[in-house]
């Protein structure tokens, strides 16, 4: 349980992001959030209930496009 005043988002809520790091080992790519939420320097995550989120990337656009 967080401790946190105020408390930390959730695991499940959209902004889980957003809670603080435990632990943080960037030798190894991954930080612990205060949710148990691990989140992975290639902005994919692991829920505590061993949901997978694949890493957000954003999506190329082809050279000379203009946008």
């Amino acid at each position: 349980m967080c401790r946190h005043t105020p408390p930390c988002p959730t695991a499940e809520a959209p902004d889980r992001d957003a809670a603080l790091p435990v632990a943080h080992h960037p030798e190894q790519g991954w930080t612990l959030l205060c949710n148990q939420v691990l989140i992975f320097d290639d902005t994919g995550e692991l829920l505590p209930d061993g949901t997978v989120i694949a890493p957000r990337r954003p999506l190329a656009t082809p050279a000379g496009s203009g946008t």
